[in-house]
């Protein structure tokens, strides 16, 4: 019985959030399509500069010299942590949907970052076609059968981006690291609006284990992974001064007009509230308004006066009878 009770109060919060987030999603649906479609424009673009990339010696790098390298063998460390980073903060944006208190709106919260990946993957397309480095990743080198791709045969060869391999054995894409661009976007999303001071914490030590873990790997050059936390930051930190701020939740103020059911419960809720408060003053006998208390006390001392005039007054008359 236990558990069917918490189930149905999880379903009904469930139910009341999907509500609220389908009436936010009919207003702003463009924006997001927008952001989402450029997902796959940024894909399209790191596959066509595939078509350009020349294999060639390893530049020097400070960072391969400091780092040792992990081997090809290790190369799935840096996607793990990645992985694990993009999967918690999905997992996070979404947690309105079941836990009582709330911060944002999900839809509200992923047109913002989607705003912040797009302006910064517009720059890093722009960047990575202006230069075209020798990969540094194993697939990319010299005498790799995919450091370089053969002419496309048809237009649809080139927009399908042979999806997943096309995006996984990519080259040529460097500056700046996309993955860093993801990393940094939600950490500094969740250091915003997250509420765990630890996990912020150690959102940015993981971030920094990443940016490491990328450079030893020699999937990017020091280069990319250092353009990317200066830019990343700049770019999140202006477009956000551009976009309306997002309503707090925890002030209890709603964003969207609320039915007559939710109207009754939130003027129950702030009854309950108020009489818990006056309980609460009552045992500690601080029950009444300050100014009310600030005229008794003077209203008493003058009372206090009045009666010790009126005594000085009589003795003074049995003194001279």
């Amino acid at each position: 019985m236990y558990i069917a009770r918490e189930a149905s109060k999880v379903w009904r919060k469930v139910t009341a959030e999907i509500t609220v987030e389908l009436q936010l999603l009919r207003d702003k649906w463009g924006l997001l399509l927008a952001g989402l479609i450029f997902q796959y424009i940024h894909g399209l673009a790191a596959r066509g500069v595939h078509y350009l990339h020349r294999p060639g010696p390893l530049l020097q790098d400070l960072g391969f010299m400091a780092l040792p390298e992990l081997g090809q063998d290790k190369g799935y460390l840096s996607e793990s942590i990645f992985s694990s980073i993009f999967l918690s903060f999905v997992l996070w944006t979404f947690h309105p949907f079941i836990y009582h208190s709330k911060r944002f709106y999900t839809v509200l919260i992923w047109r913002k970052v989607l705003a912040f990946l797009v302006a910064s993957q517009f720059l890093r397309i722009i960047t990575f076609y202006s230069t075209q480095l020798p990969g540094p990743n194993y697939h990319c080198r010299e005498g790799s059968a995919l450091a370089t791709l053969p002419p496309p045969n048809s237009v649809l060869e080139v927009l399908l981006i042979n999806f997943p391999r096309g995006v996984l054995f990519g080259c040529g894409d460097l500056i700046f690291s996309s993955h860093m661009i993801f990393t940094l976007v939600f950490v500094r999303t969740y250091h915003k609006y997250g509420s765990k001071r630890f996990i912020k914490f150690l959102a940015w030590f993981v971030a920094i284990v990443q940016s490491l873990l990328i450079i030893a790997s020699r999937k990017h050059y020091s280069v990319d992974v250092v353009v990317a936390w200066y830019t990343v930051n700049l770019v999140v930190f202006f477009v956000d001064k551009k976009l309306p701020e997002m309503p707090d939740r925890t002030t209890g103020v709603p964003l969207l007009p609320l039915s007559n059911k939710e109207k009754e419960i939130r003027l129950k809720e702030e009854r309950d509230s108020k009489l818990k408060d006056e309980f609460h003053k009552l045992l500690n006998g601080n029950h009444g308004d300050p100014t009310d208390r600030r005229q008794r006390a003077q209203m008493n001392g003058r009372q206090h006066d009045e009666d010790t005039n009126h005594a000085l007054t009589e003795a003074a008359t049995a003194n001279g009878t």
